[in-house]
């Protein structure tokens, strides 16, 4: 995805709606290459498009999601990444960051295994020859690319792994990190009984934000890894709780 596509996802995604003029004049180029950038992306469902307006075509899909600080998530899923061992065997979960480090660690060729939830993650990574990938089934989430039901958790229980990469939508103070979506939410929790510890992926913004449903992993977060714009409050409140607190530089 190349750098005026990801302006263009990162303007969409904090603004939700923009006219395409405007666009075009702040990323400094012709009406006629904006509409035509624009109707590059419409056309991989990235956007809409709709009487002289641009808006994300959807805030589950990750292909929009990847571009919003994509220097920063590839920061996360890199430290992520260094908290992995060779030939270890890791379950992933969906989200941007998440996608991220199931890539690197194809990249690395470094022998690791993921079992991941995620029709997106599996397709991410597919193009890799050192790619090593199981993905669990279930019932197909459209938008998310994710698998999701009683299958998922059927699937994970043939699987006793250390870590499980998680992705949030939220963070409520004295509740923890939440999700937007049940069905997700619930998967992660059936993921998570699987493994021994989970690691959060996340981007600060999200802290300031109040998914609707609680994932309620008490004790699993083991360690969350995120930019160094969280709040020193939150930070304080994370790290009192006997959670690892791993934060890397925001890049944009």
């Amino acid at each position: 995805m190349g750098k005026r596509d990801a302006r263009i996802l990162e303007v969409l995604t904090e603004r939700k709606r923009v006219e395409v003029a405007e666009l075009a004049r702040e990323l400094g180029v012709s009406s006629v290459t904006m509409r035509k950038d624009l109707d590059e992306l419409e056309a991989r469902d990235v956007i809409k498009r709709e009487h002289g307006y641009a808006l994300l075509g959807s805030p589950n899909d990750i292909n929009g999601r990847l571009a919003y600080h994509y220097q920063t998530k590839g920061a996360i899923a890199r430290a992520a990444a260094d908290l992995v061992a060779d030939g270890e065997t890791v379950m992933v979960e969906s989200g941007s960051c998440c996608a991220l480090l199931a890539l690197g660690l194809a990249q690395a060729a470094r022998g690791v295994s993921v079992v991941t939830n995620s029709a997106f993650i599996a397709s991410y990574v597919r193009r890799e020859p050192a790619a090593k990938t199981v993905l669990l089934g279930g019932a197909y989430q459209n938008d998310s690319q994710v698998n999701v039901g009683p299958m998922v958790a059927q699937c994970a229980q043939n699987y006793c792994v250390e870590r499980l990469f998680i992705g949030v939508d939220g963070y409520v103070p004295g509740q923890g990190f939440t999700n937007s979506d049940q069905m997700r939410a619930q998967a992660v929790v059936d993921m998570a009984a699987q493994a021994e510890r989970v690691v959060v992926l996340t981007e600060s913004d999200k802290f300031s934000r109040r998914g609707v449903v609680p994932m309620h992993l008490g004790d699993k977060v083991d360690c969350v890894v995120t930019d160094d714009g969280v709040d020193d409050a939150v930070a304080a409140a994370i790290e009192a709780a006997g959670v690892e607190l791993v934060r890397v530089p925001r890049s944009d």
